[in-house]
């Protein structure tokens, strides 16, 4: 019989359910055991490829062209796995698919109800995970707060789950919030007590509490969640606010989160071997010498939407034993040739966005970048911006633009391709997914990746207009990645400049703290050797 644990959140939203998860992936992983991981949103949109960032941070996209959660790139980055489009699994799409069956009469006239058809539905999408991974263990967040009224099927269809799969192959794990009262000085049990009395309302019985606050926890107060939740006291666990999420696997293990869930299920007591995650951990909390980067984005006030490439930048700076300080600046603020903004920074990164708001920002700080031979790395909107900013230059006008910024813009360097022409509904039509990218031997792409291949995951509509590609490459400009048919700009570097490379997809995505990616590698090598007047040189020490 398969394995699973389902977590639930409780108390407030952002409360850490997607770190736990990916934690406690990691841990079984090092003791041997296969781990696959599901998210299951509440929320009734088929997907997040249509929301806000304001409204939803970022979008993940997964190697088959999902567009998913961000807790999916947490999954990915700490267990080391590749996931899939049934891996996310929201309230549209189950509804979508139950009212598809009743209008082909798949219920025999039935009356159509939350219970058992819906409820089935998703517990058929939690098997499916577990049968396309054959994974030893599933572990399922189930997304929002316990109370919301969006998640009450969720909760319902995993009670279910331990009856349907018996009681010794499910596992529930609640994390809470312990909030501290500065008055008092006291970290309040109380509502983690009514969060777990919600849960046993539904049916489900918590199996663990992961405690999540920002002071430490006595072990009186351990002592009266355990009575009052009706909890194990050694599996009522502290997860205090840590200096870096990459700990949060070592907590976990030390706290004997590992042990009971290898004795609840029966599994193999192979020795934990967290060794080289401790090993990084320790480098990453360790003063180093600082690399200043400048993040010029048109949602920075919200920095989970992009969460990938904070990421990614921490890990090749790891790797070059760098911290790395990111300047977050709002793209709409930038004026001018951006002096004030920009002049102490060792490295640009532009990343991905929609619409025409802080473009001409965008374009600014690459224009920066060009002129005063700063490392610039474009991702997606910082390719195109890189592009509408080398063709203005070359071709000495303003009316160099995109087709998705400027309709009737007399130098369309991008412009929509092919496929995407007449396409009216916005959700999961984009270029989305995994697509191989040929590099142009000799060229700085090539030299980084090592390789004559990448395969990269896109999201995006717009391409790079090959009208005006031999002109810009006379100019300056180098394709030096390119899609197998060689219609398609991948990468795009200039010629005469230290190192700025840009590309069509998201790299982010497919980094790893231990396996950093190979753009995000060279451009902090490139960064870290630029000298920079006012730039902070060295990490100062408590």
């Amino acid at each position: 019989m398969s394995k699973y644990i389902f977590i639930t959140g409780g108390v407030v939203s952002s409360v850490g359910k997607g770190i736990s998860v990916a934690s406690i992936g990691r841990i079984l992983k090092s003791r041997g055991i296969s781990v696959s991981v599901q998210k299951l949103d509440p929320y009734l949109n088929v997907d997040p490829g249509t929301m806000s960032p304001y409204q939803h941070g970022e979008v993940f996209v997964t190697q088959d062209g999902a567009e998913t959660d961000l807790d999916l790139g947490h999954y990915e980055r700490f267990v080391g796995i590749e996931l899939s489009q049934s891996s996310n699994v929201t309230s549209g799409q189950v509804y979508s698919s139950v009212i598809a069956q009743e209008r082909r009469g798949d219920f025999l006239g039935g009356t159509i109800q939350v219970v058992p058809h819906v409820t089935n539905e998703i517990k058929r999408r939690i098997r499916e995970v577990t049968e396309i991974s054959r994974a030893d263990l599933m572990l399922v967040e189930v997304g929002g707060t316990v109370g919301d009224i969006e998640g009450q099927p969720f909760l319902e269809a995993i009670r279910q789950m331990r009856k349907d799969e018996g009681r010794d192959n499910v596992l529930y794990i609640h994390v809470t919030f312990l909030p501290h009262i500065a008055a008092t000085d006291e970290v309040k049990t109380k509502p983690t007590q009514h969060s777990v009395n919600e849960l046993r309302r539904i049916g489900i019985q918590p199996d663990v509490i992961l405690c999540r606050s920002d002071k430490e926890i006595s072990e009186s107060t351990k002592d009266k969640i355990a009575l009052f939740c009706d909890v194990d006291r050694e599996a009522v666990i502290s997860l205090i606010t840590s200096e870096t999420i990459y700990e949060v696997p070592l907590l976990l293990e030390e706290a004997g989160l590992g042990e009971i869930i290898v004795d609840r299920f029966g599994l193999s007591r192979t020795e934990s071997d967290l060794e080289e995650w401790r090993e990084m951990v320790t480098r990453l909390k360790a003063p180093k010498e600082t690399v200043v980067i400048g993040l010029i984005g048109k949602y920075v006030e919200l920095r989970d939407a992009y969460y990938s490439v904070r990421e990614a930048l921490c890990h090749a700076a790891l790797a070059h034993d760098r911290e790395v300080r990111i300047e977050w600046l709002d793209s709409e603020e930038l004026n001018g040739v951006a002096d004030d903004k920009l002049g102490h920074v060792q490295g640009i990164v532009v990343p991905g966005g929609f619409g025409c708001r802080g473009v001409e920002g965008m374009v600014k700080a690459a224009r920066f970048a060009r002129e005063r031979g700063i490392p610039y790395l474009g991702l997606c909107l910082g390719m195109q911006t890189m592009i509408i900013e080398f063709g203005r230059h070359v071709f000495g006008t303003e009316g160099v633009n995109s087709t998705e910024f400027d309709t009737d813009s007399t130098y369309p360097v991008i412009d929509l391709s092919l496929d995407q022409r007449g396409v009216e509904q916005k959700g999961g039509t984009m270029r989305l997914g995994t697509y191989p990218c040929h590099l142009v031997s000799g060229t700085t792409a090539a030299r980084i990746y090592d390789s004559d291949v990448a395969y990269e995951r896109h999201r995006h509509r717009y391409e790079f207009n090959n009208s005006f590609r031999q002109p810009l490459e006379e100019s300056g400009l180098v394709a030096s990645g390119l899609s197998p048919d060689g219609r398609l700009v991948e990468i795009a570097e200039l010629r005469d400049h230290p190192w700025m490379v840009a590309c069509q997809f998201h790299p982010e995505f497919k980094s790893r703290p231990d396996s950093p990616h190979p753009l995000f590698l060279g451009f902090i090598g490139a960064a870290k050797e630029t000298l920079v007047e006012g730039a902070q040189t060295s990490l100062p020490l408590e």
